[in-house]
């Protein structure tokens, strides 16, 4: 009986493991169906637009500085090993703008945007001189932009050498029927001063002598200069004052290396006064210098404009748009907005698929630079679909996603300089130096001081043209230019505003050139705002860890996060 139980017991035993598997394991298998299907779905991820860092899988406030997330990239299947995914949420609230790219021939769109400045006409520009010595006793133009005109007197002298001349003269009345040559070669004396017939003639008539000379203008113009002053002696030839005739006037053009080629003698092109934005004016080119200036790497292109009505003043700034030589050839050619520098390589982001929000980063190799488009010599095709706009927030996305992306290979592009390329520890040495008065210029922006930014840009600009280039690598020469380009612009400009539109583009030059750098004596921080740049974001370097913002100032002064540190 015992041993018959036991069997019983082992028996339904066994039948309740098997309905238990039949039951609870067919459960099991179907939750962990649903379970791996659920995982292949989407999954909505939020982050904060000032510290990308942060992810979360629910919407809430960011724990660092607590503004509102938003939605960011998605994580999905089925994707390329370089492609991600962003929502149309996320698309939509950061302005994603997308174009496809086409060939072109630069004869439809090959404008090339100048900048630059009106300077006086050295060809009508003239100097008044005394042409006897002495001492001025009034000086009748005395302030510069003082209008003249031909025959209008410009001053009063002293003259001894003239007293004695006069006095010969009234000898020489009485000797001129016995000695002529005597009376004629007095006279021609005192007409190679400038003296006029009519002045000749009256010391004759009255035989008294004039102590006080008269200079009279012998052009017409604009004074430039005031050479002297009242009370001052003067010797033969010295000048008194400088004059331009402002009926014309030059416009001179600064054209990068890259870009002569593009231009030649009688070329047309269309100039906008800046403080005349409503009128156009056309001009041809008339000299091209065959110097090129060694420091800035630029040579000066020059027009002469009509001024009739002198409106036109030295030193107003101009835009000069024209029409590159090169004609036949296609190109691609892309918005500034859709590059990012990055390192020794410059990146887009293409679309790769038209019907969803995929992307993808693509190395590009950059052209000349036209206006506000880059010519694309590689790296991306005809009719692909790059993005225009919200270039740095897609960039955020890859990296939320661990894709490749600018910011998170910041650190692997590092260069450290090749020691034995002749200049490279020198320049390495100069460069900082001039990193002094750029981050003075920095808190200059920090402080919205649009006058110090101004001084600081322009003692920059001077260290960097100073900078012997022999021995650099093509891409630290095109780096080191184009941050000399914008800090001319940013020294040229009044206006805050635009000095920080400048500042965004500078910095993508100063930060790669700087990441190539080692033995810091100090870590330098890469810092950026992603808000800055009507929301593109932009980075700038800092010698301090903690955020101060040159794109906003006080409004948003802590606005941004630290990406790298160079040591």
């Amino acid at each position: 009986m015992m041993n018959k139980n036991i069997i019983y017991i082992c028996s339904a035993a066994l039948v309740g493991v098997l309905v238990g598997y039949l039951i609870f394991g067919t459960s099991n298998t179907s939750t962990q169906d649903n379970h791996n299907h659920q995982k292949e779905t989407v999954h909505q991820m939020w982050t904060c637009a000032m510290h990308p860092q942060i992810k979360q899988v629910e919407p809430g406030d960011c724990p660092i500085c607590g503004m509102e997330l938003i939605p960011t990239g998605t994580i999905t299947n089925g994707l390329a090993a370089n492609e991600f995914k962003m929502t149309e949420n996320a698309m939509a609230l950061a302005n994603i703008e997308t174009t496809i790219i086409k060939n072109h021939t630069a004869s439809d769109d090959g404008m090339i945007t100048l900048s630059g400045k009106i300077i006086e006409n050295e060809e009508a520009n003239a100097t008044q001189a005394s042409y006897f010595k002495g001492r001025i006793e009034r000086l009748n133009v005395n302030y510069t932009g003082q209008k003249i005109n031909k025959g209008q007197k410009l001053a009063t002298i002293y003259a001894p050498d003239l007293i004695t001349a006069q006095q010969e003269l009234i000898t020489a009345v009485s000797l001129k029927k016995s000695q002529p040559a005597l009376y004629k070669a007095v006279r021609n004396k005192l007409k190679l001063w400038k003296l006029s017939e009519r002045q000749i003639s009256t010391i004759e008539s009255s035989g008294k002598v004039q102590e006080n000379f008269p200079i009279y203008a012998t052009v017409s113009g604009t004074v430039s200069e005031v050479m002297s002053e009242e009370g001052a002696y003067i010797e033969q030839g010295q000048p008194i004052v400088r004059v331009s005739n402002l009926a014309t006037v030059w416009v001179e053009f600064e054209v990068y290396e890259n870009q002569i080629s593009q231009f030649k003698k009688g070329q047309q092109i269309d100039i906008t006064i800046t403080a005349y934005p409503d009128r156009n004016h056309t001009a041809t080119i008339s000299f091209i210098d065959p110097i090129l200036n060694i420091k800035t790497r630029t040579t000066t292109i020059r027009t002469t404009l009509n001024n009739p009505d002198q409106i036109f003043k030295p030193g107003m700034f101009v835009t000069g748009k024209i029409i590159g030589m090169t004609t036949a050839k296609e190109q691609l050619t892309v918005p500034k907005s859709a590059v990012l520098w990055t390192g020794k390589r410059s990146v887009v982001y293409i679309k790769t698929n038209p019907n969803e929000p995929v992307f993808e980063m693509r190395e590009v190799l950059l052209g000349t630079v036209n206006g506000d488009m880059y010519t694309i010599l590689e790296g991306v095709k005809n009719g692909d679909e790059i993005v225009t706009n919200g270039t740095f927030t897609i960039d955020a996305a890859a990296q939320l996603q661990g894709k490749k992306s600018m910011m998170n290979r910041i650190q692997e592009e590092r260069v450290i300089p090749n020691k034995t390329a002749p200049g490279s520890e020198v320049f390495q040495k100069e460069f900082l130096t001039a990193l002094i008065p750029y981050l003075k210029m920095k808190d200059a922006f920090i402080a919205s001081n649009s006058t110090k930014v101004t001084d600081f840009a322009k003692t920059t600009k001077e260290r960097l043209q100073a900078i012997k280039t022999t021995g650099l690598s093509r891409t630290t020469i095109i780096h080191l230019t184009k941050s000399i380009e914008e800090l001319h612009k940013i020294s040229i400009t009044k206006e805050l505003k635009e000095q920080r539109a400048y500042f965004v583009t500078l910095n993508e030059s100063i930060v790669v050139l700087v990441s190539n750098f080692n033995e810091m004596i100090t870590p330098i921080y890469v810092q950026k705002c992603p808000m800055a740049n009507t929301n593109r974001g932009a980075i700038w370097i800092s010698t301090e860890k903690e955020i101060r913002n040159p794109y906003f100032g006080s409004a948003m002064l802590n606005c941004g996060s630290v990406i790298d540190t160079i040591k």
